[in-house]
C-alpha cells in the first residue's frame, strides 16, 4: 500500500536519524540529519517535524543512543539521563509515556533493539488499521471537514473508502499559524487524487450552515482517560460548531494518557514570534504582542467516537 510521506516521516539509517522537514512542505521534500540526540531534540522544539512524527523520533533518538553505547557493560544510565532531556522537549504532547515504556524494557533486561524496532512495527500496522476502521464510518458522497494534519492518515482513510467504492470529498481549514491544512493536508490529499478544498479557519462555520460538510474527521495529540482530547488550537471550536449543526465528529486519537481529563493536559504556549510573523515575513506591526497556545482542550461530550490506538505498551 503506498503512503504519504508524512505518514512514516523519520528513518535512521546507522547512527543517523533522517526527519522529514515538514516546514518546507508542499515547496520541497526535504529531509534533516540529525547525528546525535540534540539536533534530534531542536528538531522537535523547532517543529520540524509533529504529531506521530515526533513519537517515532521518541523511539529512534534512543535506539540511536544504544548503538553509540553498544560497548557499555551497563547503558541504563544513559538512557535515564536521555529520558529526562525527552521528556522537557513539549509539554502536551507528553512523551513521558515513551521514554518509560523503553525504561521499563531496559530496567526488565528486555532486548532493547528488538523492543523497541517491534513496537514500532506495531504502531505502523495499528496507525493502517485505525485508517480502515474509519473509513467504515464513512458513506458514498460524503464530505470531511479536518482540521491541522493527521500525520498521513487521512489520504489512508481516503483510499479505504475508495477501495469500498465511497466517493468522498475534503475540506480542510489552513490551519494557521503554521498552515499545516493548506502546506501538510491539502497537499497529500491532493498528492493522492482526492477532491480537497481549503478555507480559512474562520470559515468553518459558514460552510457548515451551507451544508457542505457531514462530517468532522481531526486527530489528537493527547487523551484523557475521561475522553477529553488535546489538539491543535482550534479544535474545540470546530466541535462546538459540529455539536451546533448535528454533525458526526470523530477523532483518531492515541492510547489514553495518565491525565485524568484535559485540564490535566498541559498545554504548550509557543513563541509569541510564531504567531507575528511567517517564514520570515512580518505579519504585524513592529511592538504587536502575540499569544499562542498551541492546542486546546475538546471535551469528551462533544465527541461522537473517539477512534484510538491500541498498543501494549509491557
Amino acid at each position: 500500500m503506498k503512503f504519504s510521506p508524512l505518514f512514516w516521516p523519520i528513518e535512521l539509517r546507522g547512527n543517523t536519524i533522517y526527519i522529514l522537514d515538514e516546514t518546507l512542505l508542499p515547496h520541497k521534500v526535504k529531509y534533516i540529519k540529525a547525528k546525535n540526540y540534540r539536533e534530534a531534540i531542536k528538531a522537535i522544539k523547532d517543529m520540524k517535524t509533529r504529531a506521530v512524527g515526533q513519537v517515532i523520533l521518541v523511539f529512534y533518538i534512543f535506539l540511536m543512543a544504544i548503538k553509540k553505547n553498544k560497548n557499555k557493560k551497563d547503558i541504563k544510565p544513559v538512557l535515564f539521563e536521555l529520558a529526562e532531556i525527552v521528556n522537557c522537549a513539549r509539554p502536551t504532547l507528553s512523551f513521558k509515556y515513551l521514554t518509560d515504556m523503553i525504561l521499563g524494557w531496559a530496567v526488565s533486561g528486555a532486548p532493547l533493539e528488538e523492543s523497541i524496532l517491534g513496537f514500532l512495527e506495531v504502531l505502523k500496522n495499528k496507525r493502517i488499521e485505525q485508517a480502515r476502521a474509519m473509513s467504515e464510518r464513512l458513506n458514498d458522497g460524503d464530505s470531511i471537514l479536518t482540521h491541522c494534519n493527521i500525520s498521513g492518515q487521512m489520504p489512508l482513510v481516503g483510499v479505504f473508502a475508495r477501495k469500498a467504492n465511497k466517493k468522498i470529498k475534503f475540506f480542510a481549514t489552513e490551519t494557521r499559524p503554521y498552515l499545516q491544512g493548506s502546506r501538510l493536508t491539502a497537499w497529500e490529499l491532493q498528492k493522492f487524487g482526492f477532491d480537497v478544498t481549503l478555507i480559512s479557519d474562520n470559515m468553518a462555520a459558514q460552510v457548515m450552515y451551507e451544508k457542505k460538510i457531514n462530517k468532522v474527521i481531526v486527530g489528537a495529540d493527547h487523551l484523557a482517560q475521561n475522553g477529553d482530547i488535546a489538539n491543535k488550537i482550534g479544535t474545540y471550536q470546530i466541535a462546538i460548531l459540529a455539536k451546533h449543526f448535528n454533525i458526526p465528529f470523530y477523532v483518531l486519537c492515541p492510547p489514553p494518557s495518565h491525565a485524568k481529563t484535559g485540564k490535566d493536559i498541559a498545554i504548550e504556549v509557543r513563541p509569541e514570534g510564531e504567531l507575528l510573523e511567517y517564514q520570515g515575513v512580518k505579519l504585524a506591526p513592529k511592538g504587536a504582542k502575540g499569544y499562542y497556545p498551541a492546542f486546546d482542550v475538546t471535551p469528551n461530550n462533544l465527541i461522537t467516537e473517539h477512534n484510538y490506538l491500541e498498543i501494549n505498551r509491557d
